[in-house]
Formats: C-alpha cells, sequence, structure tokens
C-alpha cells in the first residue's frame, strides 16, 4: 500500500516499495540515461575508428615533414638560438610521429609510411624568415586539425596525448615565432 491515512485523514505520501510497484521490473535499466551505452557514438558527434585512423595518419605525414624540415632548417641555422630552438622542434615532432604511429596500430590500423609535401615546399625557399614563417603556418595548421578533432574524440588516451600535442605546437609556434625578425 503506497499510500496510509494520517490520524487528521490526510494523506502521508510515500514511495512504495519495488515489491509493491507494479512499473518496476526486475533487471535491466529503468531510465533513458541508463541506454547510454547503447547510443551509437556518431549521434554524439563521436567519429568511427576509420576516421580517426585516416586522421592520425594526416597528422603523421605532416609530422614527420615538420621533423625532417625543422631537423634540416636547425643545421642550416645562422645563430646557436635557431639551431637550439628547430632542434628542440624537430625532437618534439619526432616524439609525436611515434606517438602517432602507437595511436594507429592501438586502433587497428596502419601507420602511413609517407612524408607530407611540406618538406620540400619549406626547404625550396632561400631565405630563413620565409622559411620560418612556412613552418609557422604548418605548426598552426596542426593546432587547427587537433582542436576541430578533440571533440569528436571518445578515446580517452588519445584525447590526452592529442591534448598534449595541441600544448607543445602552440609553444613552438610562439618559439618559432620569436626566430623571424621582429619576432
Amino acid at each position: 500500500m503506497a499510500k496510509k491515512l494520517t490520524d487528521s485523514g490526510t494523506s502521508d505520501r510515500r514511495i512504495a516499495d519495488a515489491d509493491e510497484d507494479s512499473n518496476v521490473t526486475d533487471g535491466g535499466f529503468s531510465s533513458p540515461p541508463c541506454f547510454m551505452h547503447e547510443v551509437d557514438p556518431a549521434w554524439l558527434g563521436r567519429w568511427p575508428v576509420a576516421e580517426v585512423i585516416d586522421l592520425l595518419n594526416v597528422l603523421l605525414e605532416a609530422e614527420r615533414a615538420g621533423a625532417k624540415v625543422t631537423r634540416a632548417m636547425a643545421g642550416d641555422a645562422t645563430s646557436p638560438e635557431a639551431r637550439e630552438a628547430l632542434t628542440d622542434i624537430a625532437g618534439d615532432e619526432a616524439r609525436f610521429c611515434a606517438m602517432l604511429s602507437r595511436h594507429v596500430e592501438r586502433l587497428g590500423g596502419t601507420p602511413s609510411p609517407k612524408t607530407g609535401a611540406f618538406r620540400e615546399k619549406v626547404m625550396a625557399l632561400e631565405d630563413e624568415a620565409a622559411r620560418l614563417a612556412l613552418l609557422d603556418k604548418g605548426q598552426a595548421w596542426v593546432v587547427r586539425k587537433i582542436a576541430e578533432a578533440l571533440p569528436h574524440l571518445s578515446d580517452d588516451a588519445l584525447h590526452a596525448d592529442l591534448v598534449d600535442m595541441l600544448d607543445v605546437h602552440e609553444r613552438n609556434l610562439v618559439r618559432s615565432g620569436a626566430l623571424r625578425p621582429g619576432g
């Protein structure tokens, strides 16, 4: 009995016990939010694994080009500061190549062996300042691609690694920008 009359004749409402409520069923979930584990991730704006792998391979190709170009630029640098900064940036790019490859494999894909065309575009420029400016455009492109992807990722480990990659690229943008004349 869910209702009980008090001495004054008013209803004293209480919550019925589960064995008294005909709406209670044994087992399973009882409310729509409990079904969230069954919802297609695409409905929540999450990307399918294949799309995530494609993104990671695009980033991998870009990072590989970035590692090669910054290593080459460090060798051509006219100042010790530029050489040191570009060598550090090259190390970051190489580290992210390894991280991206690891995630592609973990997700069941094959890491792309390609290098983006970015290296040739940068090295075709004669002027160090022009190379640095194009390097910054490449770094900004990576920042933008990661920022666009983050809300669509459901993998916590990948999300954390890409946030780190984004932060490092933003710092490297500042660092390489300071190497340009007037920077």
